[in-house]
């Protein structure tokens, strides 16, 4: 049985669907605190256990890792905006380090030491080359990305101290939405690019903000490498499959990334083209802590879980395009 924090999040309930299809005869315990998941999101299935509290709530997590047979935990919960980590560090320190501390600790207490981690490609900060492998130094550009650094510095000391084994998984730009139609992305506020982009085509907001389009890339705006959130979830799972296999205690850290950076002005007119519109925008200055560009090597994660992604970057924003005109939630 596993045991997943931020179960009923944008990533976490696709990897809860995917693993749940994959693995017939497991069940999973969710903890999450539903104020940025959606109970929605998550598949109506007697094989899951949905525990309602925030991470920080030791009573709680102990008593949900002594009542269930947790054999291993995929850590997704976590503040995640950038541009408010840099508004309220604090809170993001507090959140996405001290509370993962409370969960670390009960995992020791009932001799539970394997973990897939939800990190991201933030750790990085300002790219001294491209595209960015797992041995670039980290220098992370806001607090966010600070927060997970610090997590993955303490796994990979619980490796070495106590036996833990872990893969920290560094995202870069989750989007999409499943083909299904039955789980997307749905934040408030939204701060992602993409659905914003939809919600312009469909008149949901005035206009999709651009920030900063003076960056050195080839058209001003900024460059991201997007990955579909349902490779993301396969991810995870191979990620699972690897760490229970284990049976020398290692920490690893993996890219999860396309390998290929598109413009913010090149995925605009990317969803301009699926969605047989023209998109209203607007330009802001640039977020503090947003580097001009972030692309994946992702060798790593091919050599390590087998992994490569399935979708390209049109393919992405159909299905975002296709739940953000029948959202259900």
């Amino acid at each position: 049985m596993i045991l997943v924090t931020g179960g009923a999040g944008y990533v976490g309930s696709h990897f809860v669907r995917a693993f749940l299809a994959e693995n017939q005869e497991e069940r999973v315990v969710v903890i999450d605190n539903l104020s940025k998941g959606h109970r929605q999101a998550l598949p109506q299935s007697d094989r899951l256990v949905l525990i309602v509290c925030d991470l920080g709530d030791s009573e709680k997590i102990g008593a949900a890792m002594s009542k269930y047979p947790v054999d291993l935990v995929v850590h997704f919960a976590a503040k995640a905006d950038v541009g408010e980590s840099q508004k309220d560090p604090f809170a993001f320190m507090r959140n996405n380090i001290t509370e993962s501390l409370i969960l670390f600790e009960h995992m020791e207490k009932h001799a539970v030491r394997k973990i897939v981690f939800s990190s991201t490609c933030a750790v990085y900060g300002e790219p001294r080359y491209l595209p960015l492998d797992e041995k670039h130094e980290q220098h992370p550009a806001n607090v966010y990305g600070v927060t997970k650094m610090a997590i993955e510095h303490i796994l990979r000391s619980l490796t070495e101290s106590l036996g833990w084994s872990s893969i920290s998984l560094r995202y870069f730009n989750a989007a999409g939405a499943s083909e299904d139609g039955q789980c997307g992305e749905s934040h408030d506020p939204e701060t992602h690019l993409i659905p914003n982009l939809l919600k312009a085509a469909l008149a949901k907001v005035e206009a999709a903000t651009i920030y900063g389009d003076d960056y050195q890339t080839k058209d001003g705006t900024c460059v991201r490498d997007y990955v579909h959130v349902d490779d993301l979830a396969r991810a995870h799972c191979l990620a699972l499959n690897l760490i229970r296999s284990s049976q020398t205690p290692k920490a690893f850290a993996v890219n999860l990334g396309s390998t290929q950076g598109w413009t913010v002005s090149e995925v605009l007119s990317a969803c301009e083209k699926v969605t047989h519109r023209q998109i209203p925008r607007r330009y802001a200055p640039r977020r503090p802590g947003d580097p001009p560009a972030l692309v994946a090597n992702a060798e790593l994660a091919k050599q390590l879980l087998g992994w490569k992604p399935s979708y390209d970057l049109n393919k992405i924003v159909e299905t975002a395009w296709r739940w953000e005109q029948k959202r259900l939630y």
